[in-house]
């Protein structure tokens, strides 16, 4: 469980530093300039995710059950995750009403996607991974939504065609995922 908390803590207070410390990001950003701080946050940030996988395989094999999720839960989770997919793909078509409506569509995913899976996983080792998870991805979602506010942001409407294009690229990669990579990946099949 060490490794998974290090690998979390790594990759989470790295995603964590405009929240905590958005004056030193911006000296980094001037000192390094934006390649140099991207591929320094790239490197901590892979460190970190490598750490996770291989701290939740560990965990894995001496994993802690606190509650057993009821059958019908996995097809909640599969709705969920869908929804998770569509909200990441938001934060990358342009000119979709999700981005307008939620400001940060990815964090916003991040949180609909633990939340599935803290429903489907009854572990400590899950619990650890996916409420730091969300916790995280709550707090970022704030202080995002607060900073654009103090900013001004604001989002543009969004067409018609956006919205069917990032809903369409979300489905897809959650199929996908979910059919195809996350059996191979994670080594759990949630469709059988």
């Amino acid at each position: 469980m060490l490794v998974l908390i290090l690998g979390l803590a790594i990759f989470l207070g790295v995603h964590s530093i405009r929240i905590v410390a958005d004056g030193w990001r911006a000296a980094q950003l001037a000192r390094h300039g934006e390649r140099g701080w991207k591929a320094r946050y790239s490197v901590a940030s892979i460190v970190g995710f490598v750490l996770i996988v291989w701290g939740y395989g560990l965990a894995r094999g001496d994993a802690t059950l606190l509650w057993v999720p009821p059958a019908g839960v996995r097809h909640l989770t599969g709705l969920l995750t869908a929804i998770a997919f569509v909200m990441i793909a938001a934060a990358n078509v342009p000119a979709n009403r999700i981005k307008a409506l939620v400001g940060h569509p990815m964090v916003g995913g991040v949180m609909v996607w633990a939340v599935a899976h803290l429903l489907a996983n009854g572990t400590l080792h899950a619990v650890v991974l996916f409420g730091a998870s969300f916790i995280w991805a709550l707090v970022d979602l704030v202080a995002s939504r607060a900073r654009d506010r103090k900013a001004g942001v604001r989002y543009p409407a969004g067409t018609l065609a956006g919205d069917a294009t990032t809903v369409g690229a979300g489905l897809v990669a959650w199929a996908v995922f979910a059919f195809l990579l996350h059996g191979w990946l994670i080594g759990v099949r949630p469709f059988g």
